[in-house]
């Protein structure tokens, strides 16, 4: 398959089963709700070494806010609900809980909830007040600043960790314009996060190591560095290689995120660089849900 000069190859992406949640936060503007979204998402690129993948998802007018103020919906995916209800207290204690004129809110209505403000409210000590509305339980919390409004629990949900693609350029800044068009498009598709930053990941990993204390190492057959000292997968041109890497509540969304990136990418074409679309393919070895390139973009 070639898409303006570009090879996608026949191959797919591995992505595994998690849990996520998604929550509101709103504040005085977009510039403190987005500085609120970024601490509390940050550090968040991978399991391996995170305890869980978060991101922005998009920005929220007030007429789409609990509160009527400026808002942004972040998402977190973890590998089960105890280390997503953990990572969300923790983060929304020290990231929202602390961020001038922030409040909390759920983003997702399920069955299954777990703790947003509702052991924060003790941070209150004893003068915190519970209001409930529309059936549903809030926490006004005083702070310095006024008061904390926050939302008792969230919703969580089963979705997909690690959908991906790689681009394989001609040179580092191409690879890099290639990933940065792509990302602008995948941000535009609900339900997805790219966890990496901005969105982009060069350390793009392989599972297993020669070293038995780690569970990844370096995805040696894409180092344009290491052509003669292994069994490469780039042809001679190939001098440089990124991956986007998306989390999603569903397959589909994945696959939606999938399709739109790699039309941008190729929308550079080979004449900027472009080479190929490869993906993160480990035999099976990674989780259940493949990604299959050509199938997503016939």
């Amino acid at each position: 398959m070639i898409i303006n000069g570009v090879q996608i190859d026949a191959t797919f992406a591995e992505a595994f089963p998690m849990k996520a949640t998604r929550v509101i936060i709103t504040a005085q503007n977009h510039k403190w709700a987005h500085i609120s979204a970024q601490a509390m998402t940050g550090f968040a690129t991978s399991v391996i070494a995170c305890g869980c993948e978060a991101g922005i998802e998009r920005e929220l007018a007030p007429s789409e806010t609990p509160d009527g103020r400026p808002g942004v919906s972040a998402m977190i995916f973890a590998m089960g609900g105890k280390g997503l209800a953990k990572q969300l207290e923790t983060r929304a204690g020290q990231c929202v809980l602390t961020s001038p004129t922030a409040a909390l809110f759920a983003g997702i209505d399920a069955p299954d909830q777990i703790p947003l403000g509702k052991n924060l409210r003790f941070f209150g000590d004893g003068f915190q007040i519970a209001k409930r509305i529309g059936g549903k339980r809030y926490w006004r919390v005083p702070v310095m600043d006024g008061e904390f409004l926050t939302e008792a629990t969230t919703g969580m949900v089963p979705a997909v960790g690690g959908g991906n693609f790689l681009i394989l350029a001609k040179s580092q800044p191409q690879a890099l314009a290639a990933c940065e068009v792509a990302i602008e498009a995948m941000r535009k598709v609900p339900n997805v996060i790219m966890p990496f930053p901005g969105g982009v990941v060069r350390s793009g990993s392989k599972v297993g190591s020669k070293y038995k204390a780690l569970n990844a190492s370096t995805n040696d057959a894409f180092c344009p560095t290491l052509k003669g000292q292994t069994r490469s997968d780039l042809s001679p041109e190939v001098e440089s290689v990124m991956e986007i890497v998306i989390d999603g509540l569903t397959k589909t969304d994945i696959d939606q995120a999938m399709r739109v990136g790699i039309e941008a990418a190729c929308s550079l074409g080979a004449a900027n660089g472009i080479c190929r679309i490869s993906a993160g393919n480990y035999g099976g070895k990674l989780g259940p849900f493949l990604f299959h390139l050509q199938e997503i973009m016939a």
